[in-house]
């Protein structure tokens, strides 16, 4: 297995979801970026994947859907200096994040706070530390289901291993069947 030394700075690694830095997957097409990132690190199943939204040259949006009727997950993407565009996160009208802040340094069990509206108001939360789609903590908290948006809060309780960067998902599913529905990605810092 070749080890890949990133092109990018300490501080666009700082930014960085997807793809992982030390893997040869790069992408030089937004969508592209945006749909890997929506099935291979969120799990959704055949997303239908809309066309970028320009932000400014190196920068924009990709809106995934579940189905052609579902909520909008919005995919932050940006092209970088080794001119891939890579994942710096994602957000959902349905789920806010207000602890942690993109950027910060958790420490296990990791506090999380926000609001949400999800069927019975559940809300998946997962840790990941980067190079692996498994989780290396996955927890729940209750926001709101039904109509209105409720405050939630809790912890989620992760393997901390040595300090490094990684990233927070908060997951809804379908009342249907299940499915990955949407989801707020944040990137953050993991503490040993």
């Amino acid at each position: 297995e070749p080890t890949f030394t990133s092109t990018l700075t300490e501080d666009e690694l700082a930014t960085v979801v997807w793809p992982y830095q030390d893997t040869s997957r790069r992408f030089d097409d937004p969508v592209a970026a945006a749909s890997s990132f929506a099935t291979d690190f969120l799990g959704f199943d055949e997303p239908l994947v809309g066309e970028l939204q320009q932000g400014d040259q190196r920068s924009g949006e990709v809106d995934i859907r579940p189905e052609a009727d579902g909520p909008v997950t919005t995919v932050l993407v940006r092209q970088l200096g080794d001119d891939s565009w890579w994942v710096l996160g994602s957000s959902t009208a349905d789920v806010t994040v207000a602890e942690p802040e993109a950027g910060a340094t958790v420490t296990n069990p990791a506090r999380v706070a926000g609001s949400a509206r999800a069927f019975e108001g559940n809300v998946e939360v997962l840790v990941h530390e980067d190079g692996s789609t498994e989780p290396i903590g996955t927890g729940n908290v209750t926001g709101g289901g039904g109509g209105e948006a409720a405050p939630f809060e809790g912890t989620v309780d992760y393997e901390p291993g040595s300090p490094r960067w990684g990233a927070m998902v908060f997951r809804t599913t379908s009342a249907e069947d299940g499915r990955v529905w949407q989801a707020t990605v944040l990137r953050v810092r993991l503490g040993g």
